[in-house]
């Protein structure tokens, strides 16, 4: 059984198998020997160091995973033997050109910033594209000016792409393997490039130039970007500050009102059934409630001040795993009321009250009209929420509007009147006990009907949905006025079979078999189609076309069609057809012949 070793490469720590490790140190040994006498010797081992822990890494499947002498073997194949390679000066300058350019199977996307003029993304796409990065840098002009679009996306890959900043980087983006001869080329290039350029350079000529200008127009350029980049973020930044600020100081307020004011009073009534509904007194509701919301807007006012202030100190993950906690808490807790407020919905029952009008037959006219209270309710408008009102007697009362008015013919002699009464509950009973509760009144007076606009729940009786329907029954042949404060009770959907229609009040309407025709009505508002009429006649030299409220006729050269209360007659070149009550008749003019 073999040692395992602990080594360094690169800042990367690997388990080695101790026989491949000291292979692969006299391997590294070697090359330093070989690179003794070579400019830039420390860099070239850096990069050749760098490269071998790359290729450990694509090896190393796991944490424990331990390099044997199979990997370093496959290593050494890639990256070559040192005693492969001339390193000589001369001896490298006569190298064939075709043996320091081994392309690699594919290349990798970077920025070139040794070629670039702003940041290196045109001399990247170049090299990887195979393309001069003049070419590039053309058609970025062209998308900037052309389409607008070029300087959207420069910047795009200008964050994407990465920068070529090792040697072995810059091999792979110019698609050459990675090998010992690259690396210690790439480096030797390096320091020909720096000396042919100080060499170039009157130092004392453009010292002081060098001295007054740090930085080039496109960095000049970057930093403006950056810089409304980050006017921009602070804007942001300032948004969520005081907006978490302001939704949290509301909170805080709305939670503290709830020990002073009248809580049925300022609160909506479905925030009150929620907390009736469970059982949990409305304080715990509140406070539910308060987290719920309040956390969050915390959290955008923490993150906007976090914006502005760099150095903004952390609230540390106690105060996180706390909040964190109180608000999956909230949710929790207003997810089993919720869940109760549902149940409580989950069953519906009726109470039925029906009575005949017996004052009202085929041959009187009901009177219609809606009654408000003048201590609540005052007004006609029909609405489904609930409200505190106090009545004549200064007694407190809980009162809904939510008051259905239905219209319908029927063919007994007299006329009658269905109270139905609705509530729901967590079962059918409660539910019904709540629908015997509510309290409705009407009054019948020779031939006038006077519905309340309202209807009364117990004051302690929670809120579940209680709503009134009234459905009028009268007899074929009598005759309806709905009073105009009805309008907003009878505004029924198709499913409620009303017939009473919008914008037939205060008009005397005659009761027939299921619908209703107005006696007073003017012409263009009586409710029926009695004087629509239709007359169409075209005549041209290619046929004939007319159309009245009893026939349809059309003609041309070759055919006719005729359609009347008689039947359907038509006709071409070799068909006859007739339709009428003694059947269908077809003749052909070829079978006569």
């Amino acid at each position: 059984m073999n040692k395992t070793v602990n080594i360094n490469l690169a800042g990367i720590f690997y388990h080695i198998d101790e026989d491949a490790y000291l292979k692969l140190q006299r391997y590294l040994e070697a090359i330093k020997r070989a690179f003794t006498d070579s400019q830039g010797r420390s860099e070239i081992i850096a990069d050749i160091e760098a490269r071998i822990a790359e290729l450990f890494t694509e090896r190393v499947k796991h944490d424990k995973h331990v390099i044997g002498i199979k990997e370093v073997d496959a290593i050494i194949s890639i990256m070559g033997q040192p005693e492969d390679y001339l390193v000589d000066d001369e001896i490298f300058e006569d190298e064939p050109k075709q043996s320091r350019h081994q392309k690699t199977d594919s290349k990798k996307l970077f920025r070139d910033t040794d070629n670039s003029y702003i940041s290196g993304v045109s001399a990247g796409l170049g090299h990887y594209f195979g393309l001069n990065a003049i070419w590039i840098r053309l058609a970025w002009i062209l998308l900037v000016f052309g389409f607008g679009t070029g300087i959207f996306l420069y910047i795009i890959l200008w964050i994407l792409i990465p920068e070529a900043k090792t040697t072995s980087d810059k091999i792979i983006m110019t698609g050459e393997r990675v090998t010992i001869s690259n690396i210690e080329k790439k480096i030797r290039d390096g320091f020909e490039n720096v000396s042919e350029s100080v060499k170039n350079v009157d130092l004392q000529k453009h010292g002081s130039r060098i001295k007054s200008s740090s930085k080039s127009f496109f960095d000049t350029i970057a930093e403006v970007i950056m810089f409304f980049l980050k006017l921009f973020a602070k804007f942001i930044g300032v948004i969520l500050l005081f907006a978490g600020a302001a939704a949290v100081i509301a909170l805080i307020v709305g939670l503290i009102s709830v020990s002073v004011l009248d809580h049925s009073k300022f609160f909506n009534s479905t925030i009150m059934d929620l907390s009736n509904a469970s059982g949990a007194p409305f304080w715990l509701l509140a406070v539910f409630l308060f987290f719920a919301f309040a956390i969050p807007f915390f959290m955008l006012f923490y993150l906007g001040l976090k914006i502005l202030v760099n150095n903004l100190k952390s609230i540390g993950n106690v105060a996180k795993f706390t909040l964190l906690g109180l608000w999956i808490l909230s949710l929790i807790g207003l997810s089993v009321i919720g869940a109760r407020q549902g149940l409580s919905y989950s069953e519906k029952a009726p109470v039925v009250i029906i009575k005949k009008l017996e004052t009202v037959t085929a041959k009187d006219t009901l009177v219609i009209s809606m009654k408000a209270n003048d201590h609540f309710a005052d007004n006609f408008y029909r609405s489904t929420s609930f409200n505190y009102g106090y009545n004549k007697n200064g007694d407190e009362v809980t009162y809904s509007q939510d008051v259905r008015l239905i219209i319908k013919s029927t063919r007994d002699s007299v006329a009658k009147i269905k109270v139905l009464k609705t509530a729901r509950g967590a079962t059918y009973q409660v539910a019904k006990e709540r629908a015997k509760s509510i309290s409705y009144n009407y009054t019948i007076t020779n031939s006038e009907l006077v519905l309340d606009n309202h209807l009364l729940i117990p004051n302690d009786h929670q809120k579940r949905d209680q709503r009134v329907e009234i459905t009028v029954y009268l007899p074929l042949g009598s005759t309806l006025l709905a009073n105009e404060n009805t309008y907003r009770y009878h505004k029924n959907d198709s499913r409620h079979n009303d017939i009473l229609d919008n914008g037939m009040e205060n008009y005397y309407l005659k009761v027939e078999n299921n619908t209703l025709r107005c006696l007073n009505c003017p012409a263009d508002n009586d409710g029926t189609d009695d004087d629509f009429e239709v007359n169409i006649d075209i005549n041209t030299k290619d046929g004939k076309l007319k159309i009245n409220d009893k026939s349809l006729e059309a003609k041309n050269q070759n055919a006719a069609l005729e359609i009347n209360d008689d039947g359907i007659k038509a006709k071409s070149e070799t068909v006859n057809v007739t339709i009428d009550e003694s059947g269908i008749n077809i003749n052909s003019e070829s079978s006569n012949q």
